[in-house]
């Protein structure tokens, strides 16, 4: 389990969500998780940031067997010994290379990724 860092983007006005990075890199140590929330298509949503590296892959934290968040706490997510990310509710495990669940009740579905991109010491959400 890694300690995720929990960021709010203001949705106040069009200008705000494109100028805003969704969270400084350096608040995202390498191998966790970070929940954010985004406007994706139109719609406030909670995404999943996962650091490796240099590279962050984000997600949206919705389980695709139950439509349920996988935190089980505000921006706290579950890591097996595997280096899988873990649904707190159902136990599904996603790989954290593309999202594939390789265990539980929605083996072979996917989480649906977002695009993100990390430039200028922080990670921004891509159009």
């Amino acid at each position: 389990m890694s300690e995720g860092v929990r960021t709010s983007l203001s949705i106040s006005n069009e200008a705000a969500r494109s100028t805003e990075p969704l969270v400084a890199l350096e608040r995202l140590p390498d191998g966790a998780f970070a929940e954010v929330e985004a406007v994706v298509d139109g719609d406030a949503e909670s995404l999943i940031l996962y650091r490796d590296g240099d590279h962050v892959r984000a997600w949206l934290n919705i389980c695709p067997h139950a439509g349920r968040r996988l935190d089980w706490a505000p921006g706290q997510f579950l890591k097996s010994k595997d280096g899988h990310l873990v649904c707190a509710a159902h136990g599904a495990s996603f790989e954290l290379v593309g999202g594939e669940c390789v265990g539980g009740p929605c083996r072979g579905e996917s989480l649906r990724a977002v695009g993100v991109a990390v430039r200028d010491g922080a990670v921004w959400l891509l159009d």
